[in-house]
């Protein structure tokens, strides 16, 4: 137990997801630039308190630090000691999702970024999170889409075809169970949600897509958003063969079929 805390799987060198989740702590900043992008289009984000829930390597918390007050909160105590190595400027809490130790104390933002797909008790995380959240607040979400073509042809956290549509205990039992047994006791095993799973998730908010901002982005800085080995060649083939100027004319935010079935990627705003 003890090598395993001092090395577990996302610090693995022989681990097969190692270089994937090495590209997501790199690139953890540039990402975090991203969800202030994506926040400032829904608000004004200075001067105010926000809870970064599953804050993994701290990118964002580092961000959005800068100008308001923020609370770095995981369940992985050697996450955040490694945030705390940097001398970060915001408070680090140690915890469960399904239990947030804030009784007197509310937020403005709420971050779940890349989280939602990990958690197994997702109608807790949420009865919590609005519990602690202000009125007038907002939740900010990003998770792979279930249901999306890119997705299905290589999951997100895997690389391996049609597992982004499985549930947790079918990706054990045909997937782990034979090609990585190592990860047969991780709690985190990712289950990928679909737009109409994660409406009926957030029931009572409102969902506002960001689709036609991250494509936007894209085009500027794709580093900010992509880490994802299949990805990055998908943007890559679209970049050599002009049709990324396609998918820039066609991209949206309306909650129809080329967001539930082809954007790989949610990128979500919840408000009362």
């Amino acid at each position: 137990m003890e090598a395993e805390q001092k090395r577990p799987a996302w610090l693995n060198p022989d681990h097969p997801n190692y270089d994937r989740w090495a590209r997501g702590r790199d690139l953890s900043i540039k990402r975090a630039e991203a969800v202030r992008k994506i926040i400032l289009s829904a608000r004004e984000c200075k001067n105010l308190d926000i809870l970064d829930l599953g804050s993994g390597e701290g990118g964002t918390s580092v961000v959005l630090a800068e100008q308001n007050n923020v609370i770095s909160y995981d369940l992985g105590l050697l996450r955040l000691q490694r945030q705390k190595s940097l001398c970060p400027d915001y408070s680090l809490v140690n915890g469960n999702s399904g239990y947030l130790p804030f009784r007197n104390r509310s937020f403005d933002i709420v971050i779940l970024q890349d989280v939602i797909e990990h958690i197994r008790e997702r109608e807790l995380l949420v009865n919590e999170v609005t519990r602690v959240l202000r009125y007038n607040g907002v939740i900010y979400v990003s998770t792979p889409n279930k249901h999306s073509v890119v997705n299905i042809l290589a999951d997100p956290h895997w690389g391996m075809p049609i597992l982004s549509i499985l549930k947790r205990s079918a990706i054990k039992k045909y997937f782990l169970r034979r090609f990585r047994k190592e990860d047969m006791r991780r709690s985190d095993i990712a289950e990928l949600l679909s737009l109409d799973e994660l409406k009926k998730l957030f029931t009572g908010y409102r969902l506002s897509l960001y689709t036609k901002e991250i494509v936007e982005l894209l085009s500027k800085d794709p580093a900010g958003i992509l880490w994802s080995s299949l990805h990055t060649a998908f943007y890559n083939l679209l970049k050599k063969s002009g049709l990324f100027f396609i998918l820039k004319k066609i991209a949206h935010n309306d909650q129809g079929f080329l967001n539930n079935f082809f954007t790989p990627t949610f990128y979500i705003i919840f408000k009362k």
